[in-house]
């Protein structure tokens, strides 16, 4: 964190919001909606942006929290409605049905799609401003009631200042925004130990809900993200590549991780996507810094394991957008002032949920006769106990989770 050079007129908004993702393209939508100025710069092009591959799974208090915003008509017009999924192990299937325990169900909407309805709602229709391309993002002056922030433009090479009051950081584990934390700052972070490769298949879904394969091999999954497309993960060692796994050894392992009997084999098809991820979460604390706020992964990462980050990323951008709208416009400063620590309450219960359900996943493949015997034992209290399966529900649903 520099001072930036005096060579170029600064332009002025009351927020910068760096990075357009789920978490601040919400931030954006929620600003504009209350008439708040704010420039939003991403790296990348809108077209990147819109069909960049990343998560499909909405809880309903999230879906909730869009609508009250004006921000999910379509989603509500095009997505599946999940209110079960299927853990399979030892050639058996047990299925839990989540929506009658809760009364609330999973949206299933790609992220790419949904970032496609916030830039649009925000940049088309709500008016708000966005610089694609902006590379060499600096932030400036973060301890000062006046930071700013200096980009270059990639296509005219023009480098650029805006000064601001707040700049929300909401551009992932890799960003800039995560380089200027002070020493002060506290990053928890927990490796499984375990590698999943993330599979798109040009294939109808298998099933009418998620799958969860626990196999001595390693854990499989199966969701589905369209009548075209399905997500599946397979659990690999960390680290290895994706060119180890064959169209022929990907199919094999899947129907073997996921066979049941009485249930016909998955539906092969062309894999559109293969990459391999690395098991781990981080938590960042607090949240903030001066007049920097982090949302989404650059504040906190949970590993695909139960499908929470983008539900998080949606949470935090929720509790910030409202705070900026109350500070900017009221000079009310207590959701600023709360902020970090509201928003980690809900990120460290989905960081144990987590954990608790990565040892469900991989104990009978981890070697460890032990870790096995207790995965069974879990499973088994799942399937008998009306009240675990019903806090498996709330849990796997988001719902008991402080808002």
């Amino acid at each position: 964190m520099t001072s930036h050079p005096n060579s170029v007129t600064p332009q002025r908004f009351p927020v910068v919001i760096v990075g357009a993702g789920p978490a601040g393209l919400t931030v954006g939508n929620i600003l504009r909606a209350a008439d708040v100025d704010c420039l939003v710069l991403e790296a990348e092009t809108r077209t990147f942006i819109e069909q960049r591959p990343r998560a499909g799974v909405i809880e309903e208090w999230a879906v909730r929290g869009l609508e009250r915003r004006g921000l999910a008509d379509t989603l509500l017009e095009r997505a599946q409605l999940h209110t079960e999924c299927e853990f399979r192990f030892a050639g058996d299937r047990f299925r839990l049905s989540y929506g009658e325990l809760t009364g609330q169900h999973h949206f299933v909407y790609p992220q790419p799609l949904l970032v496609t309805d916030l830039v649009r709602e925000y940049a088309d229709v709500r008016g708000g401003e966005i610089r694609f391309g902006a590379q060499d993002i600096e932030l400036h002056d973060l301890e000062s009631p006046r930071p700013s922030v200096s980009y270059t433009d990639a296509q005219t090479g023009q480098r650029h200042v805006v000064e601001c009051e707040f700049v929300a950081g909401c551009d992932g584990a890799r960003g800039v925004t995560r380089t200027v934390l002070p020493p002060t700052t506290t990053v928890s972070r927990h490796d499984y130990g375990v590698g999943w490769l993330a599979l798109l298949a040009e294939a109808p879904p298998s099933s009418d809900c998620v799958l969860f394969g626990i196999h001595p091999h390693g854990f499989a999954g199966h969701m589905a993200r369209s009548p075209e497309v399905t997500r599946y993960y397979l659990e690999c060692p960390p680290g290895d590549a994706p060119e180890n796994w064959s169209h022929e050894r990907v199919w094999s392992e899947l129907q073997s991780r996921l066979r049941a009997d009485g249930s016909p084999p998955l539906t092969e098809g062309r894999l559109i996507e293969k990459r391999v991820l690395d098991m781990h979460n981080y938590v960042v604390e607090p949240m903030t810094f001066g007049r920097l706020f982090l949302a989404g992964d650059a504040a906190h990462l949970t590993a695909p394991i139960a499908a929470k980050g983008m539900n998080l990323a949606l949470h935090d951008a929720f509790l910030l957008g409202d705070a900026l709208v109350a500070y900017l416009g009221k000079d009310d400063g207590s959701g600023l002032d709360g902020y970090s620590e509201t928003c980690l309450r809900r990120v460290w219960d989905y960081q144990e949920f987590s954990q608790w359900l990565s040892e469900v996943y991989h104990g009978t493949s981890s070697g460890d006769e032990y870790r096995a015997g207790t995965t069974f034992a879990r499973l088994r209290r799942l399937f008998t106990s009306p009240a675990a399966a019903e806090a498996f529900a709330e849990q796997y649903l988001g719902t008991a989770s402080a808002y």
